[in-house]
């Protein structure tokens, strides 16, 4: 539920000839209401009995597959030790294979499993369906207000990615 200062600023968006002002109390607004969200999104039924980290790891395994664990290691923006870790910690559960490379027994490349799926598949249900349920409560103009900002987050998420890399 958003408090009560964000939503007596929330604005539909208007036309503007001058960039509008986002200076650094509203960076960190911004910041710590994205952080907010993620983690009260993040607990869920299907992946109780996983981390975070165990979770986006499965996530992005079954969105980028087959990874080399070097790879993984640098779109989780994670220590290799850590990737490797969590790697075995999901093959031990099932979620994910790992298999070593055919031209160099040291490589491994990591796949997920078809229950490794239906994990992912229930938990962005789950997510999206809480999120889904909050945003009804939002007024009809924050609501709008929302989906007017969904173009500049999601252009935000590709700059960071960008950057980060």
């Amino acid at each position: 539920m958003l408090n009560q200062e964000m939503t007596n600023t929330i604005e539909t968006p208007i036309e503007r000839s001058e960039p509008a002002p986002f200076d650094a109390d509203s960076t960190d607004r911004l910041r710590a209401a994205i952080g907010k969200l993620s983690r009260r999104l993040r607990p869920t039924v299907a992946a109780s009995g996983l981390t975070p980290s165990q979770v986006s790891v499965l996530f992005t395994v079954v969105r980028r597959e087959p990874l080399g664990l070097s790879e993984l290691a640098e779109i989780e923006a994670m220590n290799p030790t850590m990737v490797s870790r969590i790697v075995v910690q999901l093959c031990e559960l099932g979620l994910i294979k790992r298999e070593s490379r055919a031209e160099d027994r040291r490589a491994a490349t990591v796949t997920a499993t078809a229950s490794g799926r239906r994990v992912r598949e229930r938990v962005h249900r789950e997510r999206s369906r809480a999120l889904g349920e909050h945003v009804l409560d939002l007024t009809e103009r924050e609501r709008e207000a929302l989906l007017s900002a969904l173009p500049a987050l999601e252009r935000l998420v590709e700059l960071v990615g960008e950057r980060s890399r």
